[in-house]
């Protein structure tokens, strides 16, 4: 017989075992499919204790509990009514134990002192299954929650890593102000270090570039240099300040940029060295353009 392994939710709505009461029942393995019968509902329940406590965050004191209600669903056969109710406690408690912690620690990060509201997200959950009573259609409630999911962590990322950002903006009005740095409308500054003569890239143009980055700090994270090859990209395909940049370079140029954290990743952290709020410093090598492609 095929290995029979608990890989999935589901799972637990498809033990194949007869049960009548609230406790384990007894097993009298009179005939092979008495014994196959038992044998296959073993068979289900490898990995599923695992599943329950680290997937379910189902506490193993309460097992009766959890054997009384695995009675009942496996006992209520095709009956339509229970079978919506389970569906229902089922995804209840993932929202409980998955849904909003997930969500609290998309917005609030470790500060566990702050929570969603559970009674209006259960209105609009509610009101999006069933289709009835919504204060706005789905769509517009996947827009509305990405706007303001960002700007609730953008304003308590500010919190903690507001120091990032001043020290992004007192640098670059000191830097402004000497006389080989210019600065574009969006913006970015930059220092000349070698003017090159060949043609301006556009926004879609395919690029080949030497680079290296730098945080306020001098930290190097990243180099083109040190892996010992350029690498090529479209134009618009880097962040904002990286485009802005290149749109302004004639090939064969080596530029300093110096990017103001909005035109960098603003709030968002990129691995371990670049910070919420982190304006970034590079020196940029354009070796190549190539507007065809």
């Amino acid at each position: 017989m095929k290995k029979i392994t608990f890989a999935a939710f589901a799972a637990v709505a498809a033990v194949m075992m007869y049960a009548c009461g609230n406790g384990t029942p007894k097993a009298n393995l009179r005939s092979d499919v008495d014994t196959v019968s038992y044998a296959i509902g073993m068979a289900q329940t490898m990995g599923l204790t695992d599943y329950l406590v680290g997937r379910l965050g189902v506490d193993t004191t309460y097992m009766d509990e959890f054997v009384k209600g695995l009675n009942e669903g496996a006992n209520a056969g095709d009956d339509k009514k229970k079978a919506a109710y389970y569906a229902g406690i089922q995804i209840g408690q993932q929202i409980s134990n998955q849904m909003v912690k997930g969500i609290n620690h998309e917005l609030f990060g470790d500060d566990s002192t702050k929570t969603i509201s559970l009674k209006n997200f259960m209105a609009g959950f509610i009101s999006g299954t069933t289709g009835k009573g919504g204060l706005m259609t789905v769509d517009s409630a996947q827009r509305v929650a990405q706007e303001m999911m960002r700007a609730i962590k953008a304003k308590n990322m500010e919190k903690e890593f507001g120091p990032n950002k001043k020290a992004g903006e007192d640098f670059l009005k000191e830097n402004a102000k000497k006389e080989d740095v210019k600065q574009l409308p969006s913006g970015v500054q930059y220092k000349v270090i070698k003017e090159g003569k060949g043609a301006l890239p556009k926004d879609t143009s395919r690029v080949k570039v030497h680079y290296e980055g730098k945080t306020l700090d001098g930290k190097v994270f990243d180099s083109s240099y040190k892996r010992g090859q350029p690498t090529d990209f479209r134009a618009n395909q880097v962040i904002k300040g990286w485009t802005e940049a290149l749109v302004h370079m004639p090939e064969g140029s080596i530029w300093e940029v110096y990017i103001p954290q909005e035109l960098a990743y603003g709030e968002r952290q990129q691995g371990a060295d670049i910070k919420p709020f982190s304006m970034l410093i590079f020196k940029i090598e354009l070796l190549e353009v190539d507007p065809k492609k």
